[in-house]
């Protein structure tokens, strides 16, 4: 069992950056886990952000912005998130499988409670 939390969020203006970060707690080891981020805004559906494991990929609308990282001595994985616009605004989840890669909501098992980002114009 994988248990995720994330943290970070915040309301910031366009331009700004923030770094968010998904624990997880108890004994598992989530290194050998492909860890995802994906976001949700008001009135739409899930959608995939980032991955890490194995390979390292994003979504096209925040390539170049968004850089995905994991800290296996820490058990966590952080999204640092820069040059942010207003249509990032969502709620991010940090997602786990435990297999790398994929970036679909129904293949993820492990989901944290998400964080609020808001980015103001």
């Amino acid at each position: 069992q994988v248990q995720l939390v994330e943290s970070g969020g915040g309301l910031v203006q366009a331009g700004d950056s923030l770094r968010l970060s998904c624990a997880s707690s108890g004994r598992t080891s989530i290194t050998n886990y492909g860890i995802a981020w994906f976001r949700q805004a008001p009135g739409k559906e899930r959608e995939f952000v980032a991955v890490t494991g194995g390979s390292t990929y994003y979504a096209d609308s925040v390539k170049g912005r968004f850089t995905i990282s994991r800290d296996n001595a820490k058990n966590t994985v952080y999204l640092q998130m820069n040059s942010l616009k207003p249509e990032d605004t969502a709620v991010y989840y940090c997602a786990a499988r435990s297999y790398y890669g994929g970036h679909l909501v129904y293949e993820y098992d492990y989901w944290g409670q998400g964080t609020q980002v808001t980015v103001s114009s």
